[in-house]
Order: C-alpha cells, then structure tokens, then sequence
C-alpha cells in the first residue's frame, strides 16, 4: 500500500514539475537535447514520432509487462506571442491480455534528471492530477519512456467512465520506442487539421 501511494505521490511531482522545471535548465543543452528528438531544428510545429511491438520473445522474457505495443508522439510548437515554444505528447498503446486501443496525452517541458548526471528530458503531465511520463532520448534513434502512473482513455471514449491508470508494474517501468515515420503515429491525433498536416509532413 505504501508503494502505491508512493508512485501516485511521485507521479503527481512529474506533474507538476512538468509545469516549472524550464526555469532552471540550461537553454543549449534544451536544444541539444530538442535537435536530438526532432531530427533537427524546430519549425512553426514540429513533431516526432516512436513506436514499438514487443515481439513473442520479448514478451516471453517479461512475463509480467502487461504492454504489447506503444507509441509516443512528441509536438513542438512555436509560440512567437508567448516566446516560448509549447511541447505536448499523445501516448497510444495496447495491452497484452485486452482488447481495445488505449491512450493519454497532455503537456510537456524540459526537466533536469539529477539521479542521471543532470541528463536533460522531457517531462509529460496529464491535468487533474493524472499522473505523467518522463520521455529520454537513449540515442538518435530511440527513446526511453519512464513511468509510475498515468491517466490513460480507451481511444474514441473520451469520457470519464472510460478512464483508467496504467500503473508501472514490474516490468512496465521503462519502455524503449523507436523512431519511426510520422504516418506510424497518425492513428493518435484526432483534429482534423492537424492530421492533414502531418500527412503533408
């Protein structure tokens, strides 16, 4: 019982840090670390997207991971009126032993890892205290998703009754996704213009 309430306590400090941790990083390694994502520089929007499906083996080996398939969509947007740029994320997965696709999304900001040398990352919050993600880069071409808890909806039902947490279990701690082509991540953003301008990406 204690360690449940320690991960909801700790992923309600993602949260909220997720709202001021900005403050206090170094705005070249911020870059770097946003080059590192994206591909490159950022434009007006600017997205990245990572996927995995674990396969039969992997599965196998983590008999307790109750994920079979993630991905990660990651949004800069400038916001010349604020001068700042605005990250968001979209999470869609699937589980092992459930039927249904299943997603979260919410608002992002770089944060200071200080158990990782001061490793930069993006921490991710979902409102009303839904728990939240903190997403690094392993290299180029992969991410690393760490977790405790999040809000998570089943796809095309939005509304509360729909919601759940997808809580870290003893082997859906850290999930690494690779970089893929935008389309792959197409399935998680529902507005129509947005989707059209990824498709043109």
């Amino acid at each position: 019982m204690k360690s449940a309430f320690l991960a909801v306590a700790i992923a309600s400090i993602i949260g909220a840090n997720a709202c001021n941790a900005q403050d206090g990083v170094d705005k070249a390694k911020a870059t770097a670390f946003d080059n590192r994502m994206f591909g490159g520089p950022l434009g007006q929007k600017t997205y990245a997207c990572f996927v995995r499906r674990y396969s039969a083996g992997h599965l196998a080996q983590h008999p307790k991971q109750k994920v079979s398939a993630m991905k990660l969509l990651v949004t800069a947007e400038d916001a010349p009126e604020d001068k700042t740029v605005n990250y968001s994320f979209r999470l869609g997965f699937k589980y092992r032993h459930r039927a249904g696709n299943f997603d979260s999304s919410g608002y992002c900001s770089h944060i200071v890892a200080e158990n990782t040398g001061g490793e930069i990352r993006l921490g991710c919050g979902v409102d009303c205290e839904g728990g939240g993600i903190e997403v690094a880069m392993k290299d180029d071409k992969s991410a690393l998703i760490r977790l405790e808890r999040i809000r998570i909806w089943e796809r095309n039902k939005p509304d509360d009754d729909a919601s759940n947490d997808l809580v870290a279990g003893a082997d859906d701690k850290v999930f690494r996704v690779d970089r893929a082509d935008l389309h792959e991540c197409s399935e998680l953003v529902t507005d129509r213009k947005e989707l059209a301008a990824l498709r043109h990406k």
